[in-house]
């Protein structure tokens, strides 16, 4: 295989479960370079989060791939000298303590600047490192809640409800990486050799994928709410029951498409009637096409409403459980699910890499390392200590 895409970053992590760790496995399933810093004897809560066999959580070996883990003691001073020599050899620093955290312990972005100018902090937190609420404890769940997320999901006649997973912290994710590589790009592209801080707030995150619910508010005093299944203003788009139970998702919204679902429904007159010719007049009568296309759907068997939508190029699916994605041809000939070597287990299934790059892939090459598996590694390579030095870190509790 060839190089990949981020080979030669160099990456510190300093953060724990979701946000700021996501961000780092993006980036080494491409190739960086991933030291993790983990507190000595617990290390990483997710290492104990939700399944556990043979004492570790299955999150982990997914979350922590092809990473190398050190522990270090982040609040005693030798630690913390620790991680300023080893900012002096990276590109990139990722933090998703409390704001203040890094600053209490020498480690604030002025402080490791001058240590390491050309230094990229990634700073991921509930509501940024300003303004009135920073000092609040803030989770991807009080940031989807903050963001707007959660007040329009569920259904009008019943309490918000949450996506079914930690989405606030993947996007924030999503975000962090999004930045370091504009940053990258800005100090070594460009030439300016300048670090800087990326500042990612989870609330932020959400808000920012909340489409047009803020002009819209603005200008037509509309609060968006939570409407089930369906989505106002996107007609028809929903989700239908057929004959044998299963539900089918229609997304018909698109003019061509929904003369094309009027026909194979067997209702051309409606295809072209003119109260149905855009999405604007089809979404006055929304009521009217969802009981219509039910109607179609509940007549048939749901493998059979498939066989005509895709005929007709309707775009339509169903809705899959994790062992539907497991067995799925398509996720199969698209290497979405791995199977990786995982000493104590055998093979563990996981996700693919997303995206897919033609010249530098990205790989899987280890599952989640053990807990401190590459401190005297990296100790020893990176700010080159000796087996004394290692040795007395560790009988000081240090490492």
């Amino acid at each position: 295989m060839g190089k990949k895409a981020l080979e030669g970053l160099r990456v510190l992590e300093m953060g724990q479960l979701i946000a700021g760790p996501s961000a780092s496995r993006l980036l080494a399933e491409f190739g960086a370079e991933v030291i993790k810093v983990e507190s000595p004897k617990t290390g990483d809560p997710i290492r104990a989060w939700r399944v556990v066999e043979n004492g570790t959580s299955l999150w982990w070996y997914v979350q922590s791939r092809n990473k190398k883990s050190i522990t270090i003691n982040l609040r005693e001073s030798e630690g913390q000298q620790l991680i300023c020599e080893l900012v002096k050899e990276v590109d990139i620093l990722i933090e998703n303590f409390r704001p203040g955290t890094m600053e209490k312990w020498g480690l604030g972005y002025e402080d490791l600047k001058a240590i390491n100018p050309r230094l990229i902090m990634i700073r991921v937190s509930g509501y940024g490192q300003d303004g009135p609420y920073r000092d609040k404890a803030g989770f991807g769940s009080i940031g989807e809640a903050m963001g707007g997320l959660r007040y329009i999901t569920g259904y009008p006649d019943r309490p918000p409800t949450r996506v079914g997973i930690s989405i606030g912290d993947s996007l924030s994710a999503l975000y962090a990486v999004i930045g370091a590589l504009m940053a990258v790009y800005h100090r070594d592209t460009k030439g300016t050799g300048e670090g800087q801080v990326i500042d990612v707030a989870l609330y932020e995150s959400v808000f920012s994928l909340m489409e047009s619910t803020l002009p819209e508010f603005d200008r037509a005093g509309l609060i968006r709410e939570r409407t089930g299944s369906t989505l106002p203003g996107i007609t028809p788009s929903n989700t239908y029951i057929c004959a044998d139970g299963k539900y089918v998702v229609i997304g018909a919204n698109g003019d061509a498409i929904f003369k094309r679902l009027m026909n194979v429904m067997g209702y051309p007159e409606i295809a072209e009637d003119p109260r149905f010719e855009n999405n604007t007049k089809r979404s006055e009568h929304a009521d009217y096409l969802d009981k219509l296309i039910e109607e179609w759907t509940k007549s048939m068997p749901f493998t059979k409403v498939m066989e005509y939508l895709d005929e007709a190029k309707v775009p339509a699916g169903s809705i899959y459980s994790i062992e539907d994605i497991v067995n799925d041809a398509h996720y199969q000939a698209r290497e979405m699910i791995r199977e990786v070597a995982v000493e104590g287990l055998g093979t563990l299934k996981m996700p693919g890499i997303v995206p897919k790059m033609s010249e530098t892939p990205g790989e899987i090459e280890w599952a989640g390392p053990k807990l401190g598996q590459h401190t005297d590694e990296i100790l020893k390579e990176k700010i080159h200590l000796s087996d004394e030095q290692i040795n007395a870190l560790k009988e000081h509790g240090i490492i």
